[in-house]
């Protein structure tokens, strides 16, 4: 079983050549039953200023030694929005 930042580091090095995009940070992480579901914040497009960029959150799902299981994009969004928290 890895270790939490293991788990991060694998989601993120296993989702880069799958979308071809860079990972900007991790914005959550959870244990579940069978493994880890870890949301990745993604540079979809790189703007000037860099607070006009779009990014992308994708949900990805990999077992608990962080091998890969599933991916989903769920949110488009440009940098510079605020969201609310529910």
């Amino acid at each position: 079983m890895g270790t939490a930042p293991e788990i991060v580091q694998r989601a993120k090095e296993q989702l880069v050549p799958l979308t071809g995009l860079e990972p900007a940070t991790v914005s959550s992480l959870m244990k579940v039953e069978d493994g880890w579901h870890v949301n990745v914040e993604m540079i979809e497009l790189r703007r000037i200023p860099d607070s006009s960029d779009v990014l992308a959150t994708y949900e990805v799902i990999v077992d608990d030694q962080g091998e890969l299981l599933s991916y989903r994009r769920t949110r488009r969004y440009c940098r510079n929005e605020a969201m609310e928290e529910s």
